[in-house]
C-alpha cells in the first residue's frame, strides 16, 4: 500500500438469514464488489465486510417449522450464501453473522450509551397481538391497507407502493399474516429510540454530501413530517439478542442488523495484526466508510443508523450509496415466469461474469431501477465480451504462438495508439470512482472497437501468407495482444475470473491500474485458451424453465394481496369470484411425492368427503406435521390430472412463500367443511 493509499471500509446490505440469494440481490453485491475491486487495483487499502441478518420473527418461525433450532437454519443459509457469493466472485475480506458475540456487544453498547445519554425512553404501548399464533406480531407480518395512499395489503411498517412509513396500529382492516385472523391490541412495555433528539445533527448529515440527491430529497419528506420515536424492542417468543437488564425483551432485527457492520470488521480486525477497528470507527477517523443498500431501507440507514451511531460515540459513514430494484424483462421477478431466478439458478445453466458485466453495463449511480431484458443480456454478452474483447486475444495469440515462440515484440508498433488507450484509464477511473459502470463500461467498449479497427486495417491474417512481412506481423500482433492487455484491465473489476484466465495467458501479475500504462514488450505468454464462449438461447431458456414453479405448486402457495406471485390476469368481476368454492378443510394425511421438489400429497377432510390434492408447501413442512392442520381449499376446481396422479382441487396459504408458507392452526376455531366467505 503506497503512502497516500486511502482507508476505506465499505459494506453492501446484510442479506437475510431465511432464504437464498436470488439475481435482485446480486445487483447490490455486484455493484459493490466493482468498486471494491476497482479501489484495491488502484492501490487503496480498501476493506470488503458483510454478514448475514440472522434474527427476527421470519427466522424464528420457519426453524419452528422445520423442527429446528434458529441457530441450525442460519448456519445452513449462511453456507448457501457464502457459497453463492464466492461463484459469482463477490469478494468479502470478512463474512460474519449478526448471531455473534461481536454483534452482541456493540449493541449493547451502543444501546446502553444512548439510554445513558437520555436518548431511549420507556413507555407501554398498544400492539398487535396474534390470539392464535399467542404472540405480537413484528411489523413486517401485519397487512393491511396503507393509510397514507389507500394501498392495500401493506405491511405494517412501510407502503411499497408510496414508500410512507407508519405505525401498524394506522393500517386499514389489518390481518396476522400468520394465521389470518384480526390482530387483538394488546398493552406491552417497550423501548423507543428518541429519534428527534437527533433532528439538526440529522438535518446538516444529510444535506452534507453523504447522500445521492434523491435521497436527501426523500428524506426531506420525513423531516417535514416530523422525526418519530423508533421502537427497538420486540416481546417473547423472538430469535434475537435480549436487552441488558431486561428479561424478555429483545433487540428489535433492525436495531442490530447495521451494528453487524461494525461486528464483522471488528472479527476480521480481531484475526488481523494490520487492523485496529478504532482506527475506522472513532468519531475523528481519518478512514472513509461506505454504505451500499436498496432504496427500501434508506429510512433506517440513512437517520437511525447516524443518529445511533452518532449517540453512542462513533463516528457516522462517509457516504450511503442507493440503488434501484431489478426487473426482468421490464417487469417483476415472477417464480411462474421463470424470472423469479436464484443465484443457484443461474450458475446451474451461465457464466457468473456475464451478470456482471450485464450488471455493470446497465449500472449508474442513481437510484434509478435496472431491467434484466434476457434478449439484450444474450446479445450484448455476445456482441462485447466474445465478439469485440475476447476476440483481439483470440486474433492475434496463434500468429504469436506458432511463429514467433509466444514472445512478443521488443517494441510497441503504435506509440500513440497505446497512449490513447492508456490516458483514457484516467477517465475511466473517475467513472469507476464515482460508480457510473455504464459510462466506463461504454468508453471501454469504444476502445474495443478501435482495437477491433486497427486489427482489421492490418489484415494480420493475410500477413502471415506474404513472405518477408514477419517483422510487421510480429508487431501488429504483439500490438493487437497490449491493447487486449489494457483492456481487460479496465475491465478487471467487472471480470475478475475473466482477468485472471487473461493473466494467466500474457503470464503477467494481477494487473494494476497504474501497470496498464507501461506496454509489455519482449515478453513470453503462454499458449491461448478460450476465455469465453458465446451465450446460447438453448442455456437461458433452460434457466428460466427450471426457475418455474410448478403451475400447481405456485396456486398452491399462492397468499393474498401482494404475497401472489402472478395473479390471474386482467380483472375478475365479483360475480366471477363469488363463485369460488372455499371450504376448511382438515389434512388427514400427508406425503411425499417422489420425483417432485415441491409438492406434498395431501388427503383431506371436507367433513364427510375426502379429497386427494397436490399442494406445493414441501418447502415450509414436513409431511409428519401436518395431519390435524387445517387450511383452506378452492373445492370446486375440476380435477386435474398430472404426471403424479389426480389432483382434486386446489389448496391455499398464506405467506411469503419459501419456509414461510402457513396454514391454520388446529384450535382456530374453523370446523372441515365450512364455507369461506
Amino acid at each position: 500500500m503506497s503512502q497516500n493509499a486511502r482507508k476505506i471500509l465499505v459494506t453492501s446490505a446484510l442479506p437475510y438469514a431465511n432464504g437464498p440469494i436470488h439475481i435482485g440481490h446480486l445487483v447490490e453485491y455486484i455493484q459493490t464488489d466493482i468498486w471494491v475491486r476497482f479501489q484495491k487495483m488502484c492501490g487503496n487499502q480498501c476493506i470488503y465486510v458483510c454478514a448475514d441478518d440472522a434474527h427476527g420473527t421470519p427466522i424464528m418461525l420457519r426453524a419452528r417449522q422445520q423442527g429446528i433450532e434458529p441457530e441450525q437454519l442460519i448456519d445452513s443459509v449462511s453456507t448457501e450464501h457464502r457459497a453463492d457469493f464466492a461463484e459469482f466472485n463477490v469478494a468479502f475480506d470478512n463474512y460474519h453473522s449478526t448471531h455473534s458475540e461481536e454483534n452482541r456487544f456493540f449493541a449493547n453498547t451502543i444501546y446502553r450509551r444512548n439510554r445513558e445519554k437520555g436518548h431511549i425512553s420507556l413507555r407501554t404501548i398498544t400492539q398487535a397481538y396474534d390470539p392464535v399464533e399467542k404472540m405480537f406480531l413484528p411489523d413486517r407480518f401485519i397487512k393491511g391497507q396503507c393509510p397514507k395512499c389507500g394501498a392495500q395489503d401493506q405491511y405494517g411498517d412501510n407502503c411499497e407502493v408510496c414508500g410512507a412509513s407508519y405505525s401498524p396500529s394506522e393500517l386499514i382492516n389489518p390481518v396476522s399474516a400468520i394465521s389470518g385472523v384480526t390482530p387483538e391490541q394488546r398493552e406491552s412495555e417497550h423501548h423507543f429510540f428518541r429519534l428527534g433528539d437527533f433532528e439538526s445533527m440529522l438535518k446538516q448529515w444529510t444535506r452534507g454530501g453523504h447522500l445521492q440527491n434523491e435521497v436527501s430529497n426523500k428524506l426531506d419528506e420525513w423531516f417535514a413530517a416530523g422525526l418519530q420515536e423508533w421502537d427497538i424492542s420486540r416481546d417473547a417468543p423472538y430469535f434475537g439478542f435480549e436487552i441488558p437488564d431486561h428479561p424478555g425483551k429483545y433487540f428489535y432485527v433492525w436495531m442490530d442488523a447495521p451494528i453487524g457492520y461494525m461486528a464483522s470488521f471488528k472479527n476480521l480486525c480481531d484475526r488481523s495484526d494490520d487492523l485496529a477497528f478504532d482506527d475506522f470507527w472513532k468519531p475523528a477517523s481519518d478512514a472513509e466508510l461506505y454504505h451500499f443498500i436498496g432504496k427500501d431501507i434508506i429510512y433506517f440507514h440513512a437517520l437511525f443508523w447516524p443518529a445511533m451511531l452518532h449517540g453512542a460515540d462513533y463516528r457516522t459513514p462517509t457516504a450511503i450509496f442507493s440503488h434501484g430494484f431489478l426487473t426482468v424483462n421490464g417487469l417483476k421477478m415472477s417464480k411462474s415466469r421463470g424470472t423469479f431466478i436464484t443465484a443457484r439458478s443461474y450458475l446451474d445453466h451461465l457464466n457468473p461474469e456475464y451478470l456482471r458485466y450485464y450488471f455493470a453495463a446497465k449500472l449508474g449511480s442513481g437510484v434509478d431501477d435496472l431491467d434484466l431484458n434476457l434478449d439484450d443480456f444474450i446479445a450484448r454478452v455476445n456482441a462485447d465480451l466474445v465478439g469485440k474483447v475476447v476476440n483481439i486475444a483470440s486474433r492475434c495469440a496463434g500468429f504469436i504462438h506458432k511463429q514467433f515462440g509466444s514472445r512478443l515484440a521488443d517494441e510497441i508498433a503504435e506509440p500513440a495508439l497505446f497512449a490513447h488507450f492508456s490516458a483514457a484509464g484516467g477517465a475511466i477511473a473517475e467513472l469507476y470512482e464515482k460508480r457510473e459502470f455504464s459510462r466506463a463500461v461504454r468508453e471501454i467498449m469504444t476502445l474495443a472497437d478501435q482495437a477491433n479497427q486497427y486489427i482489421d486495417d492490418k489484415k494480420p491474417w493475410v500477413m502471415a501468407k506474404q513472405a518477408g512481412r514477419e517483422t510487421e506481423l510480429h508487431a501488429v500482433c504483439s500490438m493487437g495482444l497490449n491493447l487486449f492487455r489494457q483492456l481487460i484491465g479496465y475491465l478487471r473489476p467487472i471480470l475478475p475470473a475473466t482477468a485472471a484466465l487473461s493473466e494467466a495467458f500474457l503470464r503477467v501479475e494481477p494487473l494494476t491500474w497504474k501497470a496498464l500504462a507501461i506496454p509489455l514488450t519482449g515478453h513470453e505468454i503462454a499458449k491461448f485458451k478460450p476465455l469465453l464462449t458465446r451465450v446460447e438461447r438453448a442455456q437461458v431458456d433452460a434457466m428460466v424453465e427450471d426457475s418455474k414453479e410448478n403451475l400447481e405448486a405456485s396456486r398452491t402457495a399462492a397468499p393474498s394481496g401482494p404475497l401472489v406471485d402472478d395473479p390471474i390476469s386482467g380483472n375478475v368481476e365479483f360475480p366471477d369470484f363469488a363463485k369460488v368454492d372455499l371450504r376448511v378443510v382438515r389434512i388427514v394425511a400427508a406425503e411425499q411425492v417422489e420425483g417432485a421438489d415441491k409438492l406434498l400429497q395431501l388427503t383431506l377432510d371436507l367433513g364427510g368427503e375426502t379429497r386427494n390434492v397436490f399442494a406445493g408447501i414441501k418447502s415450509a413442512y414436513a409431511p409428519e406435521s401436518l395431519p390435524g392442520r387445517l387450511t383452506v381449499m378452492v373445492a370446486n376446481l375440476a380435477p386435474r390430472k398430472m404426471r403424479f396422479g389426480l389432483s382434486e382441487g386446489m389448496v391455499l396459504a398464506a405467506g411469503p412463500g419459501g419456509k414461510d408458507i402457513f396454514l391454520l392452526s388446529p384450535d382456530s376455531g374453523a370446523e372441515p367443511g365450512m364455507r369461506v366467505k
